[in-house]
C-alpha cells in the first residue's frame, strides 16, 4: 500500500549491497511484526526511535542523490544475441550506494538510535530515560544529534519526493525562528522560539519527528505494504485483471471498462496511484492500442484508473490512516466512509470510457480468458485476505493486527497454491521457492515504505512549528476573513471557504506528496471549515480526497506521466486526458462540506437519506461526464454541455430545491440535443 506516487526512482542494488539491504529489511519487517504482538515495555515512541533510527539509514542506500535512474555503459542485447544461448547479463553502471551514502546511512544510524544508547559519556548518551528527563533542557550532545538528524530527515525526503517539501521544512523552521523579527501588528508574529527548543520540540516531543504521522508510518502503514507485497507475489496481481478482461470480454467498451475494474482491484493491492498505473499499463495497454484507443487517451485512463488506488477500500492511502489517528476513529469507519465517494468516482471513469468507446469509435478486442468462474475457482482465494481485513475491522480488532493476519492468509495460500502447481522438482522444492518469495515480500514492504517514513519524519517539522507557534489559527482565520470579506451571506461564505480551501488543497498537492499535503491542509485549512460548522469527518474526506486529485492535476501528475511512458503519448496531452476523467470526481468532495445532507455521501446519515442522495450525486457526475466527454446520445455540443455544467453544480449542492432545478437543467440538455440530433439526421436525409 505503499504509496509510490510519492516516490522517486530507487537504486538498483546488486551483490554483496542487495544482499545486506535484503537482511536488514527483513530484520526491520520482523520487528515490526514482533510490536504487533510483543510491543515494547518501554512505550510506544521508544519503538518510533527504534524504528526511524533502523529505517532512515536505509534511505540513504537505497536512494540516489540525483533522482535519476542510472543508465547501462553499453546497449542492451542486440537481437542476434538475444536469440543466442548466451546468459551473459547486460554490463551496467555500478548503482550502489558510494562512501558519501555510506557516510550518512552510518551517521543516521548514530543519531537515530542515540535516544535509547544507553552508553553514557559525559552528558552523551545515558538510555533512553535519561533522554526523556532532560527534555527542555537539552544537552549539548541532544542537540548536536537533534540537528544532525533535522538534517537527514529532510535529505531522505529530498531523495525520496524532491526537493519541494524539505524547502518547505526549511521555511517552516525559519518562521519558527525568525517569527520574533516579524512586524508585531503582522497576524502572523510570534516571540519566537529558540533554536535549542525547536530541536526539542523535534527530537525529545511528540510533536515532532515521532509524532502521529511516524507513528501512522511505522504501526500501520509499513504493516500495510508488506501485505501488498505478500499478496502481489501470490498472483493477486494477475488474476484481479484476468478477471477483469473476463466479465468486460464481449462490448466494444470492454477494453476501457477492464481498466478502470483492474485499477480498482489492483488497488487493493497496492494503494499506490503510480505503482498502480504501471502495472496496469503494462497489461491493458495492448489492449487499449487494439481497439483503437489513441494513446493520450488511453494514458489518461490508465493514470485515472491507478490514483483511484489511493481511494479505494479496503487498503486506502497512508492519509486514511493518519485520518483515523487525528479523529481518534476506527480504520473500518474510514473506510466507510470512502465507499460511496469511491463509486462515484469510478462512475465518472465509467461514464467516460462510454463516451470515449463511442466518439472515436473503440472496436471490439477479443480477448482470450477463462471464464469467469473457472477463474474464481482457481484464484477467488485472493479475496479472503481482503475479507479478512474488513470482517476482523468489524469485529473491532486493530487494523495492523487485521492486515499481519490477512498477511499470513494470504502467504498461506501461496504456500498451498505452489505445492498444488509443484512440478518434476517437488513439494521441497516449492516450500522453499516460497519461503525465498516471502522473504523477498518482507523486504520488499519495507522498502517500498521508505518515501512515506522520510515523508512523515519530515511533516513532523511543520506540525510541530505550527503547534509551538499556533499558525494554524492564524491562517485559517485569514481563510474565512478572505471569504467574509467578499459576502456576507452564510451559505456564501461557507462555499467561497471551500472553494478557496479546495483550491489551496490542490496547489499544495502540485508541490509535495498526498500524506504531505493532507497534514499540512489538515492543520492549516481544517480549523477554518471547522470554524464555519463542518464537522471533522467532512473536513478530513474533503481534504484528503483533494490531497489526492491533486495527483492528477497539470502539470505534476505523476502517474500520468509514467502512463504517457507506457503508451508513448505526449505527456502533458495525457494530463489534461487523465484530468478530464477524474474531473467529476473533483466536485463530489465539495459536496460533503456544504450541507447537511453531504454527511449522507460519507454513510453518516439514515439509509433512506443515503441512497437518495447517492442517486443524485451519481446523476450530477453524470451531467459532468457529458460536459467532459462531449457525448451524450451523440455528439454533445457546447449548449448542452454548459446546460450539464450548471445541472452538475445545482445537483452536487444536495438541497431540495437546488436538486430540482439542476435536474430540470439536465432534462433540458437533453430535450436540446435531441432536437439538434433528429434536425441533422433531416438535413442527412435530405442531402
Amino acid at each position: 500500500m505503499g504509496e509510490h506516487d510519492e516516490e522517486r526512482p530507487a537504486r538498483r542494488l546488486s551483490g554483496r549491497v542487495e544482499l545486506f539491504v535484503w537482511a536488514v529489511a527483513i530484520a526491520i519487517a520482523l520487528l515490526v511484526l514482533k510490536q504487533v504482538f510483543l510491543p515494547f515495555a518501554t512505550g510506544n515512541q521508544y519503538y518510533l526511535v527504534v524504528f526511524l533510527g533502523l529505517t532512515l539509514p536505509l534511505v540513504f542506500l537505497c536512494y540516489r542523490p540525483r533522482g535519476r535512474r542510472v543508465e547501462p555503459t553499453e546497449p542492451t542485447e542486440s537481437a542476434e544475441s538475444a536469440e543466442s544461448d548466451d546468459d551473459t547479463p547486460t554490463l551496467a553502471r555500478n548503482d550502489n550506494p558510494g562512501p558519501l551514502d555510506w557516510g550518512f546511512a552510518a551517521i543516521a544510524l548514530l543519531v537515530g538510535l542515540y535516544p535509547v544508547i544507553p552508553l553514557a559519556i559525559g552528558d552523551f548518551g545515558g538510555g533512553y530515560d535519561a533522554f526523556l528527563n532532560r527534555q527542555g533542557i537539552l544537552s549539548t550532545s541532544d542537540i548536536v544529534a537533534g540537528t544532525l538528524l533535522l538534517i537527514l530527515v529532510l535529505e531522505a525526503t529530498r531523495r525520496t519526493t524532491g526537493l519541494v517539501l524539505p524547502v518547505v521544512c526549511v521555511v517552516f523552521l525559519a518562521y519558527s525562528y525568525y517569527g520574533g523579527y516579524l512586524p508585531q501588528s503582522w497576524d502572523v508574529a510570534h516571540a519566537g522560539v529558540d533554536f535549542s527548543q525547536i530541536i526539542n520540540a523535534l527530537y525529545n516531543d511528540q510533536s515532532g519527528f515521532y509524532g502521529i504521522p511516524l507513528d501512522v508510518a511505522a504501526t500501520y502503514i509499513v504493516l500495510f505494504t508488506i501485505y501488498g507485497a505478500v499478496l502481489a507475489s501470490s498472483g493477486a496481481g494477475t488474476f484481479f485483471v484476468d478477471l477483469s478482461f473476463a466479465v468486460f470480454r464481449r462490448s466494444r467498451t470492454a477494453p476501457g471498462r477492464t481498466a478502470a475494474l483492474s485499477g480498482f482491484l489492483l488497488g487493493t493491492v497496492s494503494g499506490s496511484g503510480t505503482a498502480t498505473t504501471v502495472s496496469l499499463g503494462a497489461i491493458t495497454w495492448p489492449v487499449l492500442r487494439k481497439a483503437g484507443y489513441p494513446r493520450e487517451n488511453a494514458g489518461g485512463l490508465l493514470a485515472a484508473s491507478g490514483i483511484g488506488a489511493i481511494l479505494s477500500p479496503p487498503t486506502l492511502g497512508a492519509a486514511a490512516f493518519i485520518i483515523a489517528e487525528y479523529l481518534e476513529t476506527s480504520y473500518l469507519t474510514v473506510l466507510v466512509w470512502a465507499i460511496v465517494p469511491t463509486l462515484l468516482y469510478y462512475l465518472g471513469i465509467v461514464f467516460a470510457v462510454e463516451a470515449d468507446a463511442r466518439r472515436f469509435g473503440a472496436k471490439r478486442v477479443d480477448i482470450e480468458t477463462p471464464p469467469v468462474r473457472t477463474l474464481l475457482l482457481r484464484g477467488g482465494y485472493h479475496f479472503l485476505s481482503l475479507a479478512i481485513i474488513v470482517v476482523f475491522l468489524a469485529l473491532d480488532i486493530p487494523p495492523f493486527t487485521a492486515v499481519v493476519y490477512a498477511t499470513g492468509v494470504a502467504a498461506l495460500f501461496a504456500l498451498v497454491s505452489r505445492l498444488v502447481t509443484a512440478g518434476a522438482d517437488g513439494p521441497v522444492a516449492a516450500f522453499l521457492g516460497w519461503l525465498r518469495a516471502l522473504a523477498d515480500s518482507l523486504a520488499e514492504g519495507i522498502r517500498g515504505a521508505l518515501p512515506v517514513i522520510a515523508v512523515c519524519a519530515a511533516a513532523g517539522v511543520i506540525t510541530s512549528t505550527i503547534t509551538k507557534t499556533g499558525l494554524g489559527q492564524v491562517l485559517a482565520a485569514a481563510l474565512v476573513d478572505a471569504a467574509q470579506a467578499l459576502a456576507t451571506n452564510p451559505t456564501v461564505v461557507l462555499t467561497l471557504t471551500v472553494v478557496f480551501a479546495a483550491v489551496a488543497v490542490g496547489v499544495l498537492g502540485l508541490a509535495v506528496p498526498v500524506t504531505a499535503s493532507f497534514i499540512i491542509a489538515w492543520v492549516v485549512l481544517g480549523p477554518a471549515l471547522a470554524d464555519l460548522g463542518v464537522a471533522p469527518p467532512e473536513v478530513a474526506m474533503f481534504i484528503f480526497y483533494y490531497a489526492v486529485l491533486s495527483e492528477v492535476t497539470p502539470p505534476t501528475a505523476l502517474a500520468s506521466v509514467a502512463a504517457a511512458a507506457i503508451t508513448g503519448g505526449s505527456v502533458m496531452k495525457t494530463m489534461w486526458q487523465t484530468w478530464k476523467y477524474t474531473l467529476p470526481a473533483f466536485l463530489v468532495p465539495i459536496a460533503f462540506v456544504l450541507t447537511d445532507n453531504g454527511s449522507a455521501l460519507l454513510l453518516q446519515q439514515p439509509a433512506g437519506t443515503v441512497l437518495w442522495v447517492a442517486v443524485v450525486s451519481a446523476l450530477g457526475v453524470a451531467a459532468l461526464a457529458v460536459l467532459t466527454g462531449g457525448w451524450l446520445f451523440g455528439p454533445a455540443r457546447w449548449p448542452e454541455r454548459a446546460l450539464c455544467a450548471v445541472a452538475a453544480l445545482l445537483l452536487l449542492y444536495l438541497q431540495p430545491l437546488s436538486i430540482a432545478i439542476g435536474v430540470g437543467f439536465f432534462v433540458v440538455a437533453i430535450v436540446v440535443h435531441l432536437l439538434m440530433r433528429s434536425r441533422e439526421t433531416v438535413r442527412g436525409q435530405g442531402a
